[in-house]
């Protein structure tokens, strides 16, 4: 009678090892090489830039006012410029712009902190107002900037705020916050309420808005952020200062050469 010895038994057990470690190994090369692969889409008309803030406009002084170093942790941006530009005649528009040039997969807070999160976190409310976003040209080049009224007390302030990514406008709304924003400060009713505040739906599909239209939320950024009071119920004139004024404020810059530039440093 003939005995099953370890030589018989090991050689199919060692491929069925060998075979799952390759199998489990080239599932994770997928996994960590699919968003380098899916997430790498550019509008080859637009070109590459970063938005340069200018802080010396004719007819304008401007009054710098350093971002606290709370701000400054969870922004985690490598250049700031925040202050308020004051025209001869009492014309105000306060200012925004933060950059991260650097790449870190574990960063992605800069787009976490908008007004609609930030500021009704503080005491500020959305107001209902249409339209929610506009396009705007810049130097020839489609933006989308979010269109919001905050107010507080008395005052009421007329909100733009946008984003690049990887030299690009992004080519979808960065929304996410906008209906929680407009639910803080009321209380939802009974816990069902709660949960269903949770779970938020524009929150929800902002990831599934990147997938679809294959554009990164991490690598090199900017966020950006323009104001101004509001002194009646009309926004039309808030509106054409602030966007007769943004292509005075930011000048287009060559992508390449300003991380590179900072790189360097």
């Amino acid at each position: 009678m003939r005995t099953t010895s370890k030589s018989d038994v090991n050689p199919p057990r060692t491929r069925s090892v060998l075979t799952t470690t390759l199998v489990l190994s080239l599932a994770i090369v997928a996994l960590w090489s699919f968003p380098r692969f899916w997430y790498n889409r550019t509008d080859p008309h637009q070109g590459l830039f970063w938005l340069a803030e200018q802080t010396r406009l004719p007819g304008w002084a401007f009054k710098d006012e350093p971002v606290s170093e709370a701000a400054e942790a969870v922004l985690a941006a490598d250049k700031t410029v925040n202050g308020e530009f004051e025209k001869e005649g009492g014309a105000v528009v306060r200012v925004f712009s933060a950059k991260r040039y650097s790449e870190k997969e574990s960063e992605f807070d800069m787009f976490s902190h908008t007004p609609d999160r930030c500021w009704t976190s503080v005491g500020w409310e959305v107001e209902p107002v249409a339209p929610e976003s506009i396009e705007l040209k810049l130097h020839g080049l489609p933006v989308t900037f979010e269109r919001r009224v905050f107010v507080k007390g008395a005052h009421r302030e007329l909100v733009y705020f946008g984003a690049l990514v990887g030299g690009q406008p992004l080519p979808y709304r960065i929304d996410q916050y906008l209906d929680i924003g407009m639910k803080r400060g009321k209380k939802p009713s009974g816990i069902f309420g709660k949960a269903l505040g949770a779970l938020d739906a524009r929150l929800l599909s902002w990831p599934w808005k990147s997938f679809v239209n294959r554009r990164p939320l991490i690598g090199p950024k900017q966020f950006i952020r323009i104001s101004t009071p509001l002194t009646g119920a009309d926004a039309g004139q808030a509106d054409e200062l602030l966007s007769g004024f943004l292509p005075q404020w930011l000048a287009l810059t060559d992508y390449k050469e300003e991380l590179g530039a900072w790189h360097r440093r």
